[in-house]
């Protein structure tokens, strides 16, 4: 049990029967009355945000959320193969399940399973990544001053906006969390 009052970014409570992911907390004492904790707070299964106060004596189950990782195989329509690269196990999750967590992923590359009592919610990819563009417009000699910038197609298919020196056949690093370019390889 977790209590109000030792809430931090990142933990993981039940409540309500749902299990939700501390994004922010603050802890607000007031001039008159008791103190209490402002939370923002996101469900892991559904993705939505609410905000909740707490006082700060209340306790909560903390969740257990298991990350495993695995090696992401190849898609199949709508379905998305993993292998775990201990025993081999594979499994098939669907594209709602995944979201799009595996835009910057390649077929063969280490993700991040989550589950919580072994229904997975969540797909992690790897926080950096390394992809070649594989269409992108030339950039125009003069155009650098203002720091401008194009969108280029990388591997997988999606869209990042790289700097204009930036060619078609090039290897660049991309921040998946934002899906910034980050610097070439």
């Amino acid at each position: 049990m977790i209590s109000a009052g030792d809430f931090r970014n990142g933990i993981t409570v039940e409540m309500e029967g749902n299990v939700y992911q501390i994004i922010e907390f603050q802890h607000v004492k007031p001039g008159k009355g008791a103190a209490f904790v402002r939370t923002k707070l996101k469900n892991i299964k559904s993705g939505g945000v609410i905000e909740k106060s707490f006082r700060p004596t209340e306790k909560f189950p903390q969740a257990r959320i298991d990350r495993k990782d695995m090696q992401y195989l190849y898609s199949d329509g709508d379905l998305f193969y993993f292998m775990d690269v201990e025993n081999y196990e594979q499994i098939g999750l669907s594209a709602e399940q995944i979201g799009d967590a595996l835009k910057f992923v390649k077929e063969n590359e280490m993700v991040k399973i989550c589950s919580h009592n072994g229904n997975v919610f969540a797909v992690e990819p790897p926080l950096f990544v390394e992809l070649e563009i594989t269409e992108t417009e030339p950039g125009f000699k003069g155009d650098t001053a203002t720091g401008a910038t194009k969108p280029a197609t990388v591997e997988t298919g999606a869209v990042v906006y790289v700097p204009l020196f930036v060619d078609q056949g090039d290897k660049i690093k991309i921040d998946t969390r934002t899906g910034e370019y980050l610097s070439r390889a």
